[in-house]
């Protein structure tokens, strides 16, 4: 009964987060901060997120693959890869300037959000021209957006997988419902891996996670399908308002530090 209150104002959140992560990525910028709410360890608190996160985007993958709105080979080597990059990355956050590092997204995000504006020309952001790739080009772009992005994911986290999709999009040339479906493996992988860190060293609290779990998984679920369904007619707006919440987010920490 004492973690009652706390899931109910919780468990609401998680299902928006699923919901928004399933399309776009970005779950984190919402769940992060209501885990924070609970007054549990910041260790405990992304440690418990891990767990809802893994469960929820294990989901929205298996939707997407069985709806073949994903390409399971580049998916499994940006994997692969983004385990290798999250590990450096993790490294590399402790010798970074975290106020410097947070100054360079406030100039990068916006860049990207104008970037993803001015490609509004495409003539059909439906049609996949990833097929135009050759073998070892695409095997050499799926490795270098892994391990950028579980970089990424290693140095901040939030966010990574808005920039999975577009980096998959801009430089595979998947359309936006594949690449969000090969983000949602990319994301898999690193959730995975630090959940079974956090859990190992007991970060993770089950009676909270578990049923916030329940409630990402559905909210996972229903945003999967909007993004197989409508693909870029949805999946492209949820993008644009996913760069402005860490836009805000990363402006308030920079202000805050």
């Amino acid at each position: 009964m004492e973690y009652l209150h706390t899931l109910i104002y919780l468990c609401p959140l998680v299902f928006l987060a699923g919901f928004i992560d399933s399309a776009a990525g970005g779950g984190g910028l919402i769940t992060i901060p209501a885990y924070m709410l609970t007054g549990m360890p910041a260790h405990h608190v992304f440690g418990t997120n891990k767990l809802s996160a893994s469960i929820g985007t294990t989901v929205a993958a298996g939707r997407f693959i069985k709806n073949k709105a994903i390409d399971i080979r580049t998916a499994l080597i940006s994997g692969m890869a983004s385990l290798i990059g999250a590990a450096a990355g993790s490294q590399l956050a402790l010798l970074l300037d975290d106020r410097t590092f947070r100054l360079l997204m406030i100039i990068a995000v916006p860049c990207v959000a104008l970037f993803l504006l001015i490609r509004k020309d495409r003539s059909n952001e439906n049609e996949s021209g990833h097929q135009n790739l050759s073998l070892r080009k695409s095997t050499a772009l799926a490795t270098a957006i892994g391990f950028s992005i579980g970089m990424y994911d290693g140095i901040i986290g939030p966010g990574t997988g808005t920039f999975a999709i577009i980096a998959y999009n801009t430089f595979m040339r998947f359309d936006y419902k594949t690449a969000s479906g090969n983000a949602k493996i990319l994301n898999l992988a690193s959730n995975v891996a630090s959940l079974f860190t956090f859990a190992l060293a007991g970060n993770v609290i089950f009676v909270i996670g578990l049923p916030a779990a329940v409630f990402g998984v559905a909210g996972n679920y229903i945003g999967s399908g909007f993004a197989i369904r409508k693909g870029a007619k949805f999946i492209r707006p949820m993008l644009f308002i996913v760069l402005l919440m860490l836009l805000v987010k990363v402006i308030y920490d920079f202000i805050s530090a």
